[in-house]
């Protein structure tokens, strides 16, 4: 996501600040699935700098500007950070999930 966020990779883009950028998952768990990270590398919740946890406590903020701009604010969303292996964590750069735009359930996963 590092290279994502320094625009080595291409992506598409739905919100950028100083601090953050938010993008489409190119694999969507729902109809809409939006990625925010900070643009500073961090690899997960456990390594937060103060720069980062500055940047990162404006995620929740935009998460709703973006639920709104989507059309899921009122249906409602979900906000996710995996932290490590075993939450399912599989990239690490910190990055939180905005999910809707479908009945999601109660569980995040089975078993």
């Amino acid at each position: 996501m590092c290279r994502i966020a320094k625009k080595e990779i291409p992506s598409s883009v739905v919100y950028e600040d100083g601090e953050l950028l938010a993008f489409k998952d190119i694999s969507p768990q729902a109809p809409v699935h939006v990625l925010i990270i900070p643009k500073i590398h961090c690899e997960g919740l456990n390594d937060l700098t103060p720069e980062v946890e500055k940047a990162a406590a404006k995620i929740p903020a935009v998460a709703a500007k973006l639920a709104k701009e989507f059309g899921i604010a009122a249906s409602g969303y979900r906000l996710i950070a995996n932290s490590g292996a075993d939450a399912g964590q599989t990239v690490f750069h910190l990055h939180f999930h905005l999910l809707g735009g479908k009945v999601l359930g109660g569980k995040l996963c089975q078993g």
